[in-house]
């Protein structure tokens, strides 16, 4: 016995370690799936936590909203306001200025194009006009003049067609991974050509739509090119060129981390008021000296503005805002890095969970579940500290996702086993049973056995004082098929069932055994509804049940505090009520099939006790007695024989109704089982906790 009890326990435990290293497999698979969406959800819950703080020393932003449109006219402006702006702008000599926009074409308002709107103009009116100097070439004296950085976009098509200026700034080994377009959207050539450096601004977001980092470097037109915030930044800390390097983008003594894209991942914040202004401002003169050391980006912002995307911090906001923020981010080194060691990390700290769960599986102590319950726990902690004081990405959730999914395996493996153990226990009992009685070679052993299954008058006094039970159980034959039980599930909850074997004998009996056993089991977890838990205990009966036998049984749930109780009717007679007055009904139920039939979603029913009432269950035993003349004793026997009787002990009532039903049959013999269960709520006054 202890043999086969150590080979079934270390069968058990090969079993759950498996299933512990298939889950955290399992685990593993999703996360490689799901890996960014997860990651970019944590890392974007710790943006959103701990917002960085931006001041106003490296960066500024001059915005074409509203109020400047209202000023000056809706866009695209005549270049000359444009230049008047930049010329404002460098008067207070700036480290740089990025316009974060592109001027593919030449001004409308251009004086020849003007001239050629007018076909009617004589030749000399023409002529003056075609003298007078362009928007673009005044656009072009005040870039040529200020530390201009002009936008460019790589794109598929529709790309510039003149001869673009050689880029020196990019050095170095690119990623392998590096964004490739065929050809660059710029601004016209005599814009461009004059600019102190251009950059590209387009930097594709995130396949959900959010801007989580900008672009170093992007290959257009089979040129190198730096992205619009870098070079703004290389130019503010006085670098002349970018060298790339074990992939990392060097500025200056700054390593740069890119990811396998060549993008730079930062921390988001929100630029402060003095950061901020409006160009309808510059141009009043309302802003004189705040432009001084730092690098100001030019951007549009008016309503119907397409430079709109979003941010872990923000559902909408301009792309010129997070231009600027990459370019302090990038001064001030809040770039955010994910180390090369931060997936073996992840991995590490995933087997360790997975082998706690694996120990404490092995050894069934589940106390070594709390040290992997704090390990778990600290690991977001850990992550957010890491996230908000050095600026790295570590995720947490991975060694999580894998560890639950090796304990989620565990606990499915060690219910299966559960289940299965329990079964094999009930049927062990059975076996017990039956081969006592065959030792003791007559079935009075077995009588015997049977009855000692059922809680006597002794046990069921000393449930609860708030209740009074009494029982009759009187096999037709020497063993039966019904039976009775209760027992209390806590301090307040008593649970009541009587339950009828279809046939008598000794198949009755063994079917009966079984079903008490595994309804002991069943009905006693206190974590489910009374209905879910019948229907799960039919399915069991179910699996173990033989074509020719079946059962019905009423279940119960009595809170003896305030007399409220809950039954499942499987089939059988309907409960009788005998008030305190001795009023007798019967309590209708709307109930479901016997068990064994089919898988049937049971549902538990209400029933309110007041103090002094008396509720029976009984076995068709009673209502189906008959005597010599063949007549039935029926219910309304039962009713007859309860009436006149209010206020008798709960045994009374249940011995006295058994001896008017044995009275009734006389000499016949019975014709089955006969059980009664009266349950008599004496109420919450009497005792109870």
């Amino acid at each position: 016995m202890t043999a086969s009890a150590s080979s079934s326990d270390t069968r058990s435990r090969r079993i759950a370690g498996s299933a512990a290293l298939l889950g955290a497999l399992a685990g593993l698979l999703l996360t490689a799936i799901f890996a960014n969406y997860e990651r970019n959800s944590v890392f974007d819950l710790w943006q959103r936590l701990a917002p960085r703080e931006i001041t106003a020393d490296n960066v500024a932003i001059v915005i074409i909203d509203d109020p400047s449109l209202d000023a000056r006219g809706t866009w695209p402006w005549p270049r000359n306001y444009v230049a008047e702006l930049i010329e404002i702008i460098a008067r207070d000599r700036p480290r740089a200025i990025g316009m974060d926009m592109i001027f593919a074409e030449r001004d409308a308002r251009d004086p020849e194009l003007f001239a050629s709107l007018y076909p009617d103009l004589d030749e000399a009116m023409a002529a003056r006009l075609r003298q007078l100097p362009g928007m673009d070439e005044k656009l072009s004296e005040a870039i040529a003049v200020a530390p201009v950085v002009l936008g460019r976009a790589g794109v598929d098509e529709d790309g510039t067609e003149h001869q673009l200026m050689t880029e020196p700034v990019i050095a170095g080994d690119l990623p392998a991974g590096v964004p490739r377009m065929p050809q660059i959207l710029s601004s016209i050539a005599e814009l461009d050509d004059v600019a102190l450096s251009r950059g590209l601004i387009n930097g594709p977001p995130d396949p959900d739509g959010i801007i989580r980092r900008v672009p170093l470097t992007i290959v257009a037109g089979g040129q190198a090119m730096p992205g619009f915030a870098v070079d703004l930044a290389r130019i503010s800390a006085g670098e002349s060129e970018l060298v790339w390097t074990d992939g990392m983008l060097m500025l200056g003594d700054r390593a740069l981390p890119a990811d396998e894209t060549a993008n730079l991942a930062f921390r988001f914040g929100n630029l402060p008021p003095q950061a901020v202004y409006s160009a309808a401002e510059v141009f009043a003169g309302e802003v004189s000296g705040v432009f001084a050391d730092r690098v100001v980006i030019v951007g549009l912002t008016a309503t119907g503005s397409s430079d709109v995307v979003s941010t872990p911090l923000h559902t909408e906001i301009f792309g010129v805002h997070v231009q600027a923020q990459a370019v302090d981010a990038m001064l001030e080194g809040a770039w955010l890095s994910r180390p090369a060691w931060a997936p073996w990390a992840e991995l590490a700290a995933s087997l360790v969970l997975v082998f706690v769960i694996l120990l404490a599986a092995a050894t069934k102590r589940t106390w070594f579940f709390y040290p992997a319950l704090v390990l778990a726990l600290a690991m977001p902690l850990l992550s957010f500290v890491a996230f908000d004081r050095a600026n790295l990405l570590l995720d947490p959730v991975r060694p999580l996702i894998i560890a639950g999914f090796a304990g989620i395996a565990v606990w499915i493996a060690f219910f299966v086993l559960g289940r299965a153990e329990k079964l094999r226990l009930a049927r062990q009992l059975v076996d017990q049973r039956v081969a006592a009685a065959e030792q003791e070679g007559e079935m009075k052993a077995a009588r015997r056995i049977q009855l000692s299954m059922v809680p006597d008058k002794d046990k069921l006094a000393a449930l609860d004082p708030r209740v009074e039970l009494g029982a009759v159980l009187e096999p037709a034959r020497t063993v039966g098929g019904d039976y009775y039980d209760a027992l209390m599930l806590d301090n307040d909850r008593l649970l009541f069932l009587v339950g009828d074997v279809t046939g008598k004998g000794v198949a009755a009996a063994l079917f009966m055994a079984l079903t008490k056993a595994l309804s002991k089991i069943s009905l006693s977890r206190t974590d489910r509804d009374l209905g879910e838990t019948v229907a799960a205990l039919n399915r069991e009966l179910m699996e173990e049940a033989d074509e020719a036998l079946g059962l019905t049984m009423l279940v119960g749930v009595l809170d003896c505090t305030t007399g409220e109780v809950s039954m499942v009717n499987a089939g059988h007679e309907n409960p009788i009520l005998l008030d305190a007055a001795g009023t007798v009904r019967i309590v209708p139920m709307k109930g479901g099939p016997p068990f064994c039939v089919i898988d049937f979603p049971y549902q538990s029913e209400p029933l309110a006790l007041e103090p002094g009432e008396t509720l029976l269950l009984l076995s068709d035993g009673a209502t189906e007695a008959q005597n010599e003349a063949q007549e039935l004793f029926e219910t309304s026997g039962v009713i007859d024989a309860l009436k006149g009787s209010p206020g008798r002990p709960a045994t009374d009532v249940a011995t006295g109704l058994a001896r008017s039903v044995r009275d009734f049959e006389g000499d016949t013999e019975p014709s089955d089982d006969l059980t009664i269960l009266a349950i008599r709520y004496v109420g919450a006054s009497a005792g109870g906790a």
